[in-house]
């Protein structure tokens, strides 16, 4: 066994030793700590300066005078006031030091990219929770020969784009750049396949090496990695991704909910595979999935992010999903489950009360665990129906555990439709389904899963439309967006210009047909 499997071995039988009492968190303590933390370290910037970080020191209630003295933040806000100057090359504005890395950004339906700073200490604390991450394998019944194999990780380019005062990249290049150098012998597709920038060339590259690797872990988002083992497959003329790669045991996901993707993904399998959720976002690695048989994840609350939740309710947000003025936020020990609340960061790259855009719940309280359900700006509410993301994943995985199909990918919008409303689904699958069936199914969940979806059916939205094309027409649109490949996903909700440039694309498609 190489050295790299007997550590791990060691890690986990020792760590299978602690009592589970002594490693569960004190949750309040540990964010009452990390806050003291990312202030006392910051209290020398620009930033610390301004908001008087050195009397908050000093405070005895320190998360309170913190929340009433530091005004909550979005992007627009905190880049043309802050973040924009350590762009520039200004050191020790939000954070100390000169930031070295920016990561880009646009989630699913900007327009322009969002420069994220990522700093050395937040490296060092992704690095720190991907290896607690991996030590809690131990709650998972996996030889300790599984730790020799090896971790394909589907990203962006390492090869970053340096302008002379910082590097720019997805924050998958940009930590993938900066493993450690014990990892380097098992992570493929290897240094310089990592290092192409052009998407097809690199998935082109990872087929032709599939045979020569012996992967137990892949790591992706799921629509780009679907495509690739499809393409390991097709290339090498396999029935399943299994024909080539027996070990693999393991699939790491995030950034969108699986649920959709489950049944064509399958497909591709010949035996099960074990599904880890990890939520690693641009801002810092928020939470993972500790222990099997849940769908939850563990929030990391000692490790360089201090939390405050928005209840995501119309006393805290707009219709249009913008945070309001003085919204009341809530600390660790206040949230309660199964509500829904959005996230406010402060962390050690220089967010302070930032609006991450995310919406989660709480599915137990004593584990500090938590599931995704949306984006604070990704919901449909055109007459009271608010309709989530959590409902539209649940309908679209109902449906097709229904009719055993897949649905690469979907996306919704809301349409006026006479003096009313209308709800339009585009779907992309490769299976047959009717249209007028899928449109009947769909609507026929969200009346069970959303008490208000249903009364509002009645009342004002008339009509439910739905459009099925082929999945390449949705990864061929991000592709013309510039947003293909690594961490990019396709909008689950469409609205304003993104949605004018989708509809002008699948009229422009429907002309080359005719």
């Amino acid at each position: 066994m190489p050295l790299m499997g007997v550590i791990i071995k060691k890690a986990i039988e020792f760590r299978s030793k602690i009592p589970k009492d002594i490693k569960r968190v004190d949750g309040f303590s540990a964010q009452t700590k990390v806050l003291r933390k990312l202030l006392r370290k910051a209290q020398f910037t620009y930033f610390g300066e301004h908001y008087n970080f050195f009397d908050l020191l000093k405070q005895d209630d320190l998360i309170k005078t913190f929340k009433e003295n530091v005004p909550i933040h979005d992007y627009n806000a905190i880049f043309s006031n802050w973040w924009y100057r350590s762009l520039n090359g200004e050191a020790y504005i939000t954070w100390p030091g000169r930031i070295k890395y920016f990561a880009l950004s646009s989630g699913t339906s900007e327009a322009s990219s969002k420069y994220i700073p990522v700093t050395s200490d937040m490296l060092r604390a992704i690095k720190k929770i991907s290896i607690r991450q991996l030590l809690s394998m131990v709650n998972y019944d996996f030889p300790p020969n599984f730790f020799d194999k090896g971790v394909l990780m589907l990203g962006g380019s390492t090869h970053l784009h340096y302008n002379g005062t910082y590097y720019e990249g997805d924050l998958s290049g940009i930590s993938a750049s900066n493993i450690p150098f014990w990892f380097q012998h098992f992570y493929k597709p290897g240094k310089r396949i990592s290092k192409e920038r052009d998407w097809t060339t690199k998935l082109d590259e990872i087929v032709k090496s599939a045979p020569n690797w012996d992967i137990g872990i892949i790591v992706g988002v799921p629509a780009w990695l679907q495509i690739l083992l499809k393409k390991i497959i097709d290339h090498h003329h396999l029935n399943t991704i299994h024909d080539i790669w027996p070990n693999l045991s393991i699939y790491v996901h995030g950034g969108v909910s699986f649920d959709p993707y489950v049944n064509s993904f399958e497909k591709l399998l010949a035996h099960p595979l074990t599904y880890m959720e990890t939520y690693l976002a641009s801002e810092g690695f928020i939470a993972y999935q500790s222990r099997p048989n849940t769908h939850s994840m563990e929030l990391v609350l000692d490790n360089g992010i201090f939390y405050e939740f928005v209840p995501f309710n119309e006393e805290n947000f707009d219709n249009e999903g913008n945070i309001l003025a003085t919204p009341s936020t809530l600390t660790i020990d206040e949230v309660k489950e199964h509500e829904e609340y959005a996230l406010l960061l402060s962390t050690n790259a220089g967010a302070w009360r930032y609006l991450i855009g995310d919406t989660i719940k709480f599915t137990s309280i004593d584990l500090k665990e938590i599931v995704i359900t949306g984006r604070t700006k990704h919901f449909l509410n055109l007459c009271g129906e608010h309709l989530s993301q959590e409902n539209m994943n649940r309908a679209i995985k109902m449906l097709e555990d229904n009719f055993n199909i897949g649905i690469d990918e979907f996306s919704v919008t809301g349409i006026k439709y006479g003096s009313m409303f209308a709800h339009k689904w585009y779907l992309g699958t490769n299976d047959p389904i009717n249209p007028k069936v899928a449109r009947n199914k769909i609507d026929e969940y969200l009346k069970v899963l959303n008490d208000d979806y249903r009364v509002e059916r009645i009342a004002a939205i008339k009509d439910v439309i739905v459009e099925i094309y082929p999945a390449d027409v949705f990864y061929d649109w991000m592709k013309l967006c510039g947003k293909e490949g690594g961490q990019n996903k396709f909008p689950r909700i469409l609205k304003n210009e993104p949605l004018k440039k989708w509809e002008e694309y699948l009229s422009n498609l429907q002309d080359q047909g005719n």
